[in-house]
């Protein structure tokens, strides 16, 4: 049997055990930003720092953060070689267990090839791959010690916008010095046309709320001359898309850069069928920017969403009252070229310019948590990983792809001063922070063999 094939016979072998223990640990609740939750992250990265331990990380170290624990680990047997750190995240995105219909969110099943569970994807799968990947490439070339020096961050406040990462960068940053960083919580194209990530997009939080009558009064005793604030943070938000679907704030596009001509060339070889994109990410129809396809509107583009909006009554009896507040939270994501304070500074002169007469409000900005998007370069790490993917994956062509989301890529690294590579296991239809999150068990198999030919190719070629 070839090196390849003693990988995947290790990896298909221990599949159950691998199951098994991302099970038990997606049956810890690591919510993040849930106060009566905060326990549960502190037993997250302890169960973590022990199966690291398990795996033969001989140093593992629990980092307090701003909203969760941080797990370190570093494994550096190879004086002069290559060190590479991982990132990844270990919270998890709040539930609404009454949406879940395949299992409650922290009662993992495996059904059908899959494994349901808050954080089976997101991300707790995609650390586990790099556990058996670890094992597997220790287990299949004999060594005591990795082909390259590993570090691994693995942060327990991600989903609350990772406040605190970059306090603990510069507090840990002695032991920090890596040649590159494989960032592992991305997304996958296709089961059947692997992919790596070379870009996230940036992002920034937006709130707003708009005032209209002084109290919630009587819509009989003032309908007609009241100021209603719902129809006028409607009418705003109406207005934040032109025709072509672009974003209305002055000066937005001054920055964005133009995608090259290789970049395009990149996303159109990935196959792409808009009624399988639509099955997958259950979105119904597609829409956005006018003259650019979807995967371009989706990767190289800026976008804004509206993901909360709240006025009135909406639960509970309804009182007939005009109300005296409407409000909406907004996710700005922006792209290579833009900069998140510039950006700010227009969603500001925005609504100041666009708010009615009669009406007050308050805009507050995410800037504490903002992230500002990443490009990996060309370099070792990312052409090592296409070859590892094809090994993986068992597949001819690793295509290239970005991600809508953002991440702290950025964050890590302008602290590190390294470039940041991608390698993620997730699929869109894993739905991430939704209802029945699941993760693929063949995706994951395929993950950890990428990370043990990863680990093995890199070492040699360096």
């Amino acid at each position: 049997m070839n090196a390849d094939g003693n990988v995947r016979h290790y990896i298909d072998a221990h599949t159950p055990l691998l199951v098994d223990r991302l099970t038990e640990w997606v049956r810890i609740p690591s919510v993040a930003g849930v106060p009566e939750r905060k326990h549960h992250l502190t037993r997250s990265a302890n169960w973590l720092a022990g199966e690291l331990r398990g795996v033969g990380f001989p140093t593992t170290e629990i980092w307090e953060g701003a909203e969760g624990p941080a797990v370190f680990a570093e494994w550096s047997g190879n004086p002069g070689g290559p060190t590479i750190l991982i990132y990844g995240h270990h919270d998890v995105r709040a539930v609404k267990e009454e949406n879940w219909d395949q299992t409650t969110p922290f009662d993992p099943v495996l059904r059908d090839g899959r494994l349901y569970g808050r954080g089976t994807s997101d991300a707790k799968g995609q650390v586990m791959a790099h556990v058996w990947g670890l094992r597997a490439h220790l287990s299949v070339t004999g060594r005591t010690t990795p082909a390259v020096n590993l570090k691994l961050i693995v942060e327990g406040e991600e989903e609350a916008g990772s406040p605190g990462l970059a306090e603990l960068l510069q507090d840990h940053r002695a032991g920090l010095d890596a040649d590159a960083v494989v960032f592992s919580d991305t997304l996958l194209w296709h089961a059947d046309h692997p992919a790596i990530c070379t870009s996230i997009r940036g992002m920034l939080g937006a709130h707003i709320e708009v005032y209209g009558p002084l109290t919630d009064i009587h819509s009989g005793a003032v309908s007609g001359p009241a100021p209603n604030p719902a129809l006028e943070l409607s009418r705003l938000l109406g207005q934040l898309h032109d025709d072509k679907g672009r974003i209305t704030f002055p000066g937005f596009y001054d920055d964005v850069e133009d995608i090259t001509p290789r970049r395009r060339a990149e996303l159109a070889a990935l196959p792409f069928d808009p009624q399988d994109w639509l099955k997958r990410s259950h979105t119904r129809s597609i829409s956005g920017e006018y003259g650019y396809s979807v995967l371009e509107r989706l990767w190289e583009r800026p976008s804004l969403e509206v993901i909360a909006l709240a006025a009135g009554d909406p639960i509970g009896v309804q009182r007939a009252a005009i109300p005296s507040m409407a409000s909406a939270d907004l996710s700005i994501r922006t792209v290579a070229g833009q900069n998140i304070q510039d950006v700010a500074g227009q969603v500001r002169r925005w609504v100041e310019e666009n708010i009615s007469a009669g009406y007050a409000y308050e805009l507050s900005l995410d800037l504490e948590n903002a992230q500002e998007p990443y490009r990996t370069p060309d370099c070792l790490v990312l052409d090592t990983l296409s070859t590892a993917m094809a090994h993986g994956f068992q597949t001819e062509e690793v295509g290239r792809m970005g991600n809508a989301g953002g991440g702290p890529a950025e964050i890590l690294s302008r602290a590190l001063d390294v470039p940041v590579v991608f390698f993620g296991t997730g699929l869109v239809e894993d739905n991430w922070h939704d209802s029945d999150e699941s993760v693929s068990i063949d995706i994951l198999k395929s993950g950890a063999a990428t990370l043990a030919f990863l680990w093995e190719e890199l070492g040699r070629r360096t």
